[in-house]
């Protein structure tokens, strides 16, 4: 709503991602118009982005999937040729990194117009529920101030603090979209801990991906060497001919519980109607990857052992997994 996307408008964005990402759009009655993911990762293909751009597009929403940075300068630098602003689906990206102009610096400066995160019990930093937004746009910043707390014009806290009578006015249409004190206090003793959560992170990711090489049949992440991944997740992908469903039941079977890969919104119940979404591109990419990846546990309190029991037990399951030879879902591809 800040950047005005209103009913009729198109946001372009990926179908590869939590379904909330598309949702977001249509809140506002406009319209999600999904573009295919890199071959070589689960974000957003900025060489397709320009493709999809019509008279109604009102804005670009990119995914930091998993943790792992998009491409951002590309994405930023097809935006501003067509004046165009940038949201960051940062839900996942607390904390990530991107090589900019020639030094480091966080996801959600932001390096687009709006960054978005969560504070979801899976993410980096949790406060139970909950996110948070940055920007460095005044008039975004005010609004969003507004907007969380029933478009009252002064919080409560600086009324309360005031040696003046203080009467809030309400100008404009808000929400409830306030954090709890318990949660923003919780949340800031989090923040402070990120650079040793993440560093730990990092450390468990490193030990997976040197135990996974070895693994015929499975691909394992990397980062671009102008990324820095939370690795908020750790997704692995599997050839195709294993079965994505018998891998993850061995697994669990030796008590070890596993997500498949990032959903596709456009297969989704929600997402069947004629008006719910519009693929600008092929998809077939992004059905792919649904079908072939699992997301491994990773999480700070993990310890070398349970990394390496991961490992092992993965080991076993691809190695006895049923084989198949899976039929290609239908893509949706406009006429």
């Amino acid at each position: 709503m800040a950047v005005g996307v209103s009913a009729g408008d198109e946001v372009i964005t990926v179908s590869h991602s939590f379904i909330a990402t598309a949702n977001a759009v249509r809140y506002c009655g406009a319209v999600p118009i999904f573009v295919d993911i890199e071959a070589d990762g689960y974000n957003i293909d900025p060489r397709l982005i320009e493709t999809a751009i019509t008279p109604r597009t009102k804005a670009i929403l990119c995914v930091h999937q998993l943790g792992m940075p998009c491409d951002l300068r590309s994405i930023v630098d097809i935006a501003k040729k067509y004046s165009i602003p940038v949201i960051e689906d940062a839900a996942c990206a607390t904390g990530s990194e991107i090589l900019w102009q020639g030094g480091w610096e966080k996801i959600g400066k932001p390096h687009g117009d709006i960054a978005c995160f969560s504070f979801h019990p899976r993410k980096v930093v949790t406060t139970g529920d909950g996110g948070m937004l940055t920007t460095a746009n005044p008039e975004y910043d005010r609004k969003f101030r507004l907007w969380r707390q029933h478009g009252m014009s002064v919080t409560d806290a600086v009324r309360h603090g005031s040696k003046q009578v203080i009467f809030e006015d309400y100008d404009e249409l808000g929400y409830n979209y306030r954090m709890t004190d318990l949660q923003a206090a919780v949340g800031r003793v989090q923040l402070r801990r990120l650079p040793e959560l993440i560093a730990q992170r990092r450390q468990l990711a490193s030990q997976y991906r040197e135990g996974l090489s070895t693994i015929q049949g499975l691909s394992i992440p990397t980062e671009p060497h102008w990324a820095r991944s939370n690795w908020q997740s750790f997704c692995v992908r599997l050839s195709d001919e294993i079965d994505q469903r018998a891998v993850m039941q061995a697994l669990l079977d030796q008590g070890i519980s596993t997500r498949r890969g990032v959903m596709n919104i456009h297969l989704e119940g929600a997402y069947s109607g004629q008006n719910s979404h519009r693929a600008a591109t092929s998809l077939t990419r992004s059905v792919s990857a649904q079908q072939q990846t699992i997301i491994l546990p990773l999480y700070a309190q993990m310890t070398e052992v349970d990394i390496e029991r991961v490992i092992e037990a993965l080991r076993q399951a691809v190695a006895d997994a049923g084989r198949v030879v899976r039929q290609p879902e239908q893509d949706v591809v406009p006429a």
